[in-house]
């Protein structure tokens, strides 16, 4: 999945559940949740591909057993400094994220190709190859397929936009 439908999987997700606890969402959350959302490709990519310390794009940042210390980390400082509200954000964005990495293999129950979730206990995700960004820019095609991800990204966007401009800075609850 790329960066954008990540943010959009996160966005939707933590919207979807505040609406159905009846929660206001504010402008922090609205941000913890984009930030979280890519979060664990911007650990390990770069120390996998660029600075060859991960064994794989998918390692460290995408296994359960670094990131539910980490979720629970946020939760305990959000508590501390009286930001509760952030603590989900941040869960629902990073665990979305490995959630929107993984849907394909758990709807086709491939479960030999979810083993990055357990790393380094289990082994890291098989068939990730380094690609520079130079690459990708470099191969892109436009397609009908394109320009309908790239109009997907501008609404959501867009939608993202005008939440954050009518969302409070912190809710109440906060």
């Amino acid at each position: 999945m790329y960066p954008w439908g990540h943010a959009a999987f996160a966005y939707l997700l933590f919207v979807g559940l505040a609406l159905l606890a009846h929660r206001r969402v504010s402008r922090a959350q609205l941000v913890a949740v984009l930030v979280a959302s890519q979060l664990p490709d911007l650990i390990d990519k770069p120390l996998a591909w660029w600075v060859p310390l991960l064994p794989s794009g998918r390692s460290l940042g995408h296994s359960l057993l670094f990131a539910l210390p980490l979720v629970a980390t946020v939760g305990v400082l959000a508590h501390r400094i009286g930001r509760f509200g952030v603590a989900p954000a941040v869960a629902v964005g990073y665990l979305g994220h490995l959630l929107g990495d993984a849907y394909v293999e758990i709807y086709y129950w491939r479960v030999d190709e979810l083993t990055y979730l357990f790393w380094p206990v289990l082994p890291p995700y098989p068939y990730d190859t380094p690609v520079p960004l130079s690459a990708l820019v470099g191969n892109l095609t436009v397609t009908a397929d394109l320009l309908a991800a790239s109009l997907a990204a501008l609404v959501g966007c867009t939608v993202f936009a005008v939440h954050f401009a009518v969302a409070p800075r912190w809710s109440p609850s906060e």
